[in-house]
């Protein structure tokens, strides 16, 4: 886990794929390190993220976002959503997305509620 010099939220979010194994297996493969366009690697760390972590279980992703506790990340979604090739990514991983054709990152990801917290 890295430390930041400044104060840090944690967003969490969902998404789910479509129940194709196939679809899955491309979707991951899309997603490896070797894979992932750089532009859009440097257009989210551009916008403010500081990390970004995205699990699968079945069919449903799982994402884990964190950035500066001081950042709009409303608009900070909506400035990636202009940057160059960031639609294309969008568009070109729609295939295996539960979502509308042509939705932005922050559309398809949906915020998730924390239910539970290790209370001190």
């Amino acid at each position: 886990m890295r430390e930041y010099n400044v104060p840090v939220k944690r967003y969490c979010r969902t998404l789910d794929l479509k129940d194709d194994p196939e679809l899955i297996k491309e979707y991951r493969k899309r997603h490896a390190e070797e894979n992932c366009w750089p532009e859009i690697i440097e257009g989210i760390k551009e916008v403010g993220v500081l990390e970004m972590d995205i699990y699968l279980r079945g069919t449903r992703l799982f994402m884990i976002l964190e950035a500066p506790a001081d950042l709009d990340l409303d608009a900070a979604m909506e400035r990636l959503a202009t940057l160059p090739r960031q639609q294309e990514w969008e568009d070109y991983m729609s295939i295996f997305q539960m979502a509308a054709p042509g939705a932005s990152s922050a559309e398809k990801w949906q915020p998730m509620e924390r239910v539970f917290h290790l209370y001190d």
